[in-house]
């Protein structure tokens, strides 16, 4: 990136906190949000993948940016997940996450029906024209089944709201394509790829670990960005047993995120079914692998 990233550049894809009956924990919502960002966080990512999007009301989700942008204010950027497999649906999603506040919005390709290229790329321009915040697409096939081609992304650039790109596609031949030829905003969603994609130009990270050690990780962005290649190595090499036993255990990264910061008594609360918790053996690995890392001086 030559220019400063549009939506930030350490960016938390945050958990949504819910009371211990499952209903929605605005004031958690609001002390994790303050907390993520006087810790390194410059935007926080509500109702992705890591929020339980699918399993949230659509006034819940309105709800949740409004308490965000309350306990943050303009100290960080608010972007909100939209994506449903239904265009209509999704653009009256974008309309109310405007309305409430949000400052972008996270947007995943239909998932289920797997349309064609063409038919993603018309999704994407209907929703983008129907509202005035700035778009930043979400690659992630192995949740909705159909790539966003890098093709489709280099038409897609063209568009003026459509502006990043959360890139889960683990395809890093695809992402280095479309950073030379455009100048979308490219954000690693795996938290494994977030000084790798920085290095060649991509714009940070949209990050669940992020969620338990913000710090941590905006401190290998700026190790880089001060010229200490070496120290940010370091500290993403040491950052990596965590990450994977929260994105690549077994468990979801919801579920591994909420248990972990439950155990450091952070607002979190239970997930919501069909997810279960982690159980007290995976949840006590987890906090020895936080506390072995924060005990390590960089």
């Amino acid at each position: 990136m030559t220019t400063p990233p549009p939506l930030g550049r350490s960016l938390c894809a945050m958990i949504t906190p819910f009371t211990p009956s499952g209903a929605l924990d605005l004031d958690g919502a609001q002390r994790l949000a303050a907390h993520l960002v006087t810790n390194g966080c410059d935007g926080l990512v509500l109702s992705g993948t890591t929020g339980e999007s699918p399993t949230t009301t659509d006034a819940e989700k309105s709800d949740l940016v409004r308490a965000v942008r309350e306990a943050v204010g303009a100290r960080a950027k608010v972007i909100t997940g939209i994506g449903t497999p239904d265009t209509r649906h999704t653009t009256e999603l974008a309309r109310q996450a405007e309305k409430a506040g949000a400052d972008g919005l996270l947007l995943v390709s239909p998932y289920y029906s797997r349309p064609p290229q063409d038919a993603i790329e018309a999704h994407f321009r209907e929703i983008a024209d129907a509202c005035g915040l700035p778009l930043m697409l979400y690659d992630i096939p192995v949740r909705t089944g159909t790539r966003i081609e890098p093709d489709t992304l280099l038409r897609l650039a063209e568009h003026p709201r459509i502006v990043a790109v959360k890139d889960c596609s683990n395809d890093f031949l695809g992402a280095q394509k479309v950073l030379a030829r455009t100048d979308l905003a490219y954000y690693a969603g795996c938290d494994e790829h977030n000084l790798a994609l920085y290095a060649v130009g991509g714009a940070g990270y949209v990050s669940t670990v992020a969620n338990v050690i913000p710090d941590h990780l905006r401190s290998v962005l700026d190790s880089f960005d001060a010229g200490d290649t070496a120290r940010a190595a370091r500290l993403q090499q040491r950052a990596t047993p965590l990450i994977e036993a929260i994105m690549s255990a077994g468990l979801p990264g919801t579920v591994t995120a909420k248990a972990l910061l439950n155990a450091l008594a952070l607002p979190a609360g239970p997930v919501r079914s069909p997810l279960r918790p982690a159980d007290t053996g995976r949840t006590g690995e987890l906090l020895a692998l936080h506390d072995d890392l924060i005990g390590v001086s960089a």
